[in-house]
C-alpha cells in the first residue's frame, strides 16, 4: 500500500528539522510513495534562518495522510493559529503516525495530542515543555515513542526518527537503502 507523508510548514520552522527527516523519508520512499510539504496556503514560508520553501499542498488540498511530521523552531512554540490547530487536530486523528522534531512537540502539546503521552524536546527546552502540564517529558532519549506518537529530541534526532520511521512504513530495506543512501552510522556507537 503506498503511503502519504506530509510536512507540516509553518513561519519560523526550524529548517534541518524537516529538511533532514525530508531526505531520509525521500529517499526510502518507493515511487508510489508520496512525502509532501503542507502549510495553511501556497505562500512562501520564511524558516527560522531565513529559508524560503513553497508548501506542496494546503489545508484544504492536502491529501488523507499516513505520517504528520511537525517541525520545530519558534513558530512551533507560538501559540498554534486556529486553522494549523484544526487542520493538525483532524489530521491527527486519521494519521498512523503523528511525530515532531525538537520543539516540534511544543504544537502537538498545544493542539491537546499528546495530553498524557510520554514525549521530548530540544535539551534546552524540556523544562519550559513540562511547564505545559500535558505531558510526561523525557530527558536524554533521542526520540520517544507512545503509541503512535514519535517525538525527536533535535536535528540529529530527527533524521534518526525518521530512518526508524521508514523502517515502520517503508521497510526494513528500504530504511537500510535510506541510511547507505545519506551515509548514516545507524544505530550511533
Amino acid at each position: 500500500m503506498p503511503a502519504t507523508i506530509g510536512i507540516l510548514l509553518f513561519d519560523a520552522a526550524e529548517e534541518l528539522d524537516f529538511v533532514g527527516p525530508w531526505e531520509v523519508l525521500t529517499a526510502a520512499a518507493s515511487p508510489a510513495d508520496r512525502v509532501l510539504t503542507v502549510a495553511a496556503s501556497r505562500q512562501p514560508i520564511l524558516c527560522e534562518k531565513g529559508m524560503r520553501v513553497l508548501p506542496d499542498a494546503t489545508f484544504a488540498t492536502a491529501p488523507v495522510l499516513d505520517v504528520v511530521l511537525v517541525p520545530g523552531g519558534s513558530g512551533a512554540r507560538r501559540i498554534p493559529d486556529k486553522p494549523t490547530a484544526a487542520w493538525l487536530r483532524q489530521t491527527a486523528s486519521r494519521c498512523r503516525w503523528l511525530t515532531s522534531v525538537c520543539t516540534g512537540s511544543f504544537l502537538l502539546a498545544k493542539c491537546g495530542l499528546v495530553t498524557g503521552s510520554k514525549i521530548t524536546t530540544h535539551h534546552r527546552f524540556l523544562d519550559e515543555l513540562r511547564a505545559l502540564g500535558t505531558s510526561e517529558v523525557i530527558a536524554g532519549q533521542r526520540f520517544v515513542r507512545d503509541g503512535k506518537v514519535i517525538t525527536a529530541a533535535g536535528v540529529i534526532s530527527g533524521i534518526e526518527m525518521a530512518l526508524w520511521l521508514a523502517g515502520e512504513v517503508f521497510g526494513a530495506k528500504a530504511a537500510a537503502d535510506a541510511r547507505d543512501y545519506i551515509a548514516y552510522d545507524w544505530p550511533p556507537r
